[in-house]
Formats: C-alpha cells, sequence, structure tokens
C-alpha cells in the first residue's frame, strides 16, 4: 500500500517556520493570534501540536497547509517559501498535503469510496479502476471495508471521520495535517488510526502533524509541542 520516498530526500525538513506570525483584523481590531513561532518538523515525524482552545493551533495548520497567506516570517513547506508565494505555487504544493479537519467535509451525494476516491484522483497516470482499488484499500486500513456504499447520511460521526483521514492518506502526502482526528472515535480506534499515521510516516517517509487534546495518544508521538498564546513551546521531557 505504502510506497518509499527516495532516500536522498532523507535530509530535508518537512516543515521550517522561523519568527511566524499571524493577525486578524485591522486597526484597532487587529488580534495578533500567532506569535513568532519556531519550529520544524523532520522527514518521516509524527508530532503533536497540543494547547487551550483558541490559542492558535488551526491558524498555524491552515497556514501550513497553505490555505491562508503567510504575512511575516519564514514558512517553507516541502521546499516551498510561502510568504509572498503565488496563488498557482500554493495550489501546487497542496497536491501534496493531505489535510484531515473536524467537520470532515464529506460530500453528501458521494459514498465512502467516491469520497476517498477524491483524494486518489490527484495521483497522476492512474487508471479509474486504479483509482477506485485505491479508495478501498484505504477504507479497508482504517476499517470501513464494508461500508464502500455508504451515503455520509448512513455513517456515524466515527465512520464518518475515518473516511476522511482516508480520504487524505489516498493521495499518497508527503505532509499530512489532522486537527483533532481521534476526537469522534473511541480510544481502541483512535489508537489504530493514530498507529495507521506512525505507519505512513515511517514507510512513506511522510511526516504527521496533528493537533489533539487526546491523552490517550499522546505515547504515539515522536514529539509534543505545546502551544500558548499564540507561542509554541517544545517539551523535552515528552520525547520519546
Amino acid at each position: 500500500m505504502f510506497k518509499t520516498i527516495n532516500k536522498k530526500d532523507d535530509n530535508l525538513k518537512t516543515v521550517s517556520i522561523n519568527n511566524l506570525s499571524h493577525f486578524y483584523g485591522v486597526a484597532e481590531n487587529k488580534k495578533q493570534v500567532l506569535n513568532n513561532v519556531n519550529f520544524v518538523i523532520e522527514r518521516g515525524e509524527l508530532v503533536l501540536l497540543k494547547g487551550p482552545s483558541g490559542c492558535g493551533k488551526t491558524t498555524l495548520l491552515t497556514l501550513i497547509g497553505a490555505l491562508r497567506t503567510c504575512q511575516s516570517g519564514d514558512l517553507t513547506v516541502l521546499n516551498h517559501q510561502l510568504n509572498g508565494a503565488s496563488r498557482k505555487t500554493r495550489q501546487r504544493l497542496r497536491r501534496n498535503i493531505g489535510m484531515i479537519f473536524q467537520g470532515h467535509n464529506l460530500l453528501r451525494c458521494l459514498t465512502a469510496e467516491q469520497n476517498v476516491q477524491m483524494g486518489a484522483d490527484l495521483l497522476r497516470n492512474l487508471t479509474y479502476l486504479q483509482r477506485r482499488e485505491i479508495s478501498r484499500r484505504w477504507l479497508s486500513a482504517v476499517g470501513l471495508a464494508d461500508h464502500h456504499k455508504k451515503l455520509p447520511s448512513g455513517l456515524s460521526g466515527g465512520q464518518k471521520q475515518r473516511v476522511a483521514i482516508a480520504r487524505a492518506l489516498s493521495a499518497n502526502p508527503k505532509l499530512l495535517l489532522a486537527d483533532e482526528p481521534t476526537s469522534a472515535l473511541d480510544s481502541v480506534t483512535g489508537r489504530e488510526i493514530v498507529s495507521l499515521l506512525r505507519k505512513l510516516a515511517k514507510e512513506q517517509n511522510c511526516s504527521v502533524l496533528m493537533v489533539t487534546h487526546d491523552p490517550r495518544i499522546s505515547d504515539m508521538a515522536d514529539r509534543i509541542l505545546n502551544m500558548e498564546d499564540g507561542k509554541i513551546f517544545n517539551a523535552p521531557s515528552e520525547l520519546r
């Protein structure tokens, strides 16, 4: 199921951030949500990002995912500098980034298999049947092999989340960004999903940055970063 990236890329950083700041609003309504953020993510690393609600975690995730324009500082993702990057550059970069958000964002008119295949459709030089097979393999990997023909309305919240995870993975990403991916899952399924993400990270040399409040998966991370008031604090004692 997994492909290994060429070893010559092993020493490259997936994400490199220096003095990244971000603001919402203008004039008297201007509010700083990220304050001189600095950190790197290595290839094949699974990093957890923790912190209270409203501290800037999701904003940081969307900046790394090239969904927002970088305002201040250096943000390099997969060797692309995003400060000053054109919309076309950000669009090309997003083809190599898998994203999992809390809201699932599944298309209600498509089956689970069809939703997952939207990720596989980003892969080049594959036939329709090959992309369909990829979507079915990922649905099986997240425990939904028997649900591929169901519409989102026929799935539970946890099952929808697993479809969203399968869709992100089916695009063979080099970077996976996940916002609370285990929040709708029971403890056993949550650990199975994180184990799958670790497998992806190690075998495919894909980096994973996961926002989470779930204490049940802390032991599965390579590294944990804590965020508070828009600032990142490393947690050396929690390194594996």
